[in-house]
């Protein structure tokens, strides 16, 4: 019996069979070659079903398909030209046609690299420990629907190494479109793409830029020029503009100063170990803008409101958030924020079920394929649910 022949097989004899058969027409349909679709099926599969790190040789075992199929999995992520963007884009839709959205959001995920030949591996400090760690960067986009945030686009973030080695970039076939940019240039193109797709939903932005490595203005400006919502947590030195015929510069730290006209609301916000407790947020009676960029538009003209959180028991310093929803009530304001929760959930799962961090290849577009699939995985599963999925080990770091 051939390779293909077993995967038809394996495919047949396979629990999820109707959902699984409808999920992968919709969402892999781009695909147009029958082979590549029964590759992705079997790939899909060995990351829902597959124990311990997620590599094509350990998916094939548990699969159990022939040693060939090993080299086919291998071949479908590293070697088949397939184009990853038009998959993502159904997997977006398949989410929001299947859940209930509320918002677009965005993560980081460092991937550990011993080696130095992984596309996209840097050294870059980190900001829990202080040391620097060799890893390759990417950022997620989420959309944050139910009780759950989905993945479903990924970009990779080079630096400039990257973009001057030109042998280095073609040994990793990366395009030349593809260069070194920081962290919010990365979530503006997720934001450009989403805004392209008529389709999808046009959800607020919940955002924390204050770990953000370059100017959280530019994102701040960059969502406001494509007409998006937002509530993005910022630094309290984050500058905004108050009044409008003589408007006065001032952070966010020192507008909130009790000096200055604000409104407290208290609100019930449960607690981990069961019981609610009263968490107060202070809001801006005023609505302020932002800076006028360079480029204009419609970021020096929009009007936001400001809202800081401060903890009662003065443990932990205040928290701002600037948000253009300026006339909904902080409760609505802040019970989107629950999405930076579950993006951080939805990540660590990524990370101990899915193989997030097992690709071993080097290429571009090999990365690309691999959390494509991870992605589709995590959706296909917590979208329709899998019968006696094995237990899955936290996974380690690949070369």
């Amino acid at each position: 019996m051939s390779t293909i022949e077993v995967l038809e097989t394996a495919a047949t004899a396979a629990d999820e069979g109707g959902p699984m058969q409808a999920f992968l027409e919709d969402v892999f349909g781009p695909l147009h070659r029958a082979e590549q679709r029964r590759w992705a099926r079997a790939y899909l599969r060995g990351l829902i079903h597959g124990s311990g790190r997620k590599t094509p040789r350990r998916m094939a075992r548990t699969e159990l398909l022939p040693p060939a199929a090993a080299h086919g999995l291998h071949q479908f992520i590293n070697a088949s030209p397939w184009d990853w963007e038009p998959v993502r884009r159904r997997l977006a839709l398949r989410v929001a046609a299947g859940t209930v959205p509320y918002a677009w959001t965005v993560a980081e995920l460092v991937i550990p690299k011993r080696g130095e030949h992984s596309v996209g591996v840097h050294h870059r400090r980190d900001a829990t420990t202080g040391r620097a760690v060799n890893c390759q960067r990417a950022v997620g986009l989420f959309l944050a629907a139910d009780a759950h945030c989905f993945p479903v686009d990924w970009s990779l973030v080079l630096d400039g190494a990257w973009s001057r080695d030109r042998q280095r970039r073609r040994r990793a076939r990366i395009p030349e479109t593809e260069i070194a940019r920081p962290y919010g240039a990365h979530v503006l193109d997720h934001a450009a793409g989403v805004a392209s797709q008529p389709r999808l939903p046009r959800l607020p932005w919940v955002l924390d830029l204050t770990w953000c490595d370059d100017d959280a203005s530019g994102v701040l400006a960059g969502l406001a020029r494509h007409r998006f919502d937002l509530v993005c947590e910022v630094d309290p030195g984050q500058i905004v503009l108050t009044g409008h015929r003589t408007p006065s510069v001032i952070t966010v730290g020192e507008l909130m100063e009790p000096r200055h006209t604000r409104q407290t609301h208290v609100m019930a916000r449960q607690t981990a170990d069961g019981p609610s407790r009263a968490v107060r947020v202070h809001v801006y009676a005023a609505t302020v803008r932002l800076p006028r960029r360079r480029t204009g538009g419609e970021d020096g003209a929009r009007a936001y409101r400001v809202l800081e959180w401060t903890d009662p028991e003065g443990r932990r310093p205040a928290r701002y958030w600037i948000t253009s929803l300026v006339d909904r009530s902080p409760e609505e304001t802040m019970s989107l924020v629950r999405s930076r929760a579950g993006v951080r959930s939805a990540v660590a799962t990524l990370r101990e079920r899915f193989g997030v961090l097992d690709f071993e290849g080097r290429s571009f577009p090999g990365w690309h394929h691999h959390m494509t699939m991870t992605s589709a995985a995590y959706v296909y599963q917590h979208l329709h649910g899998v019968p006696g999925a094995l237990p899955m080990a936290p996974a380690a770091a690949a070369n």
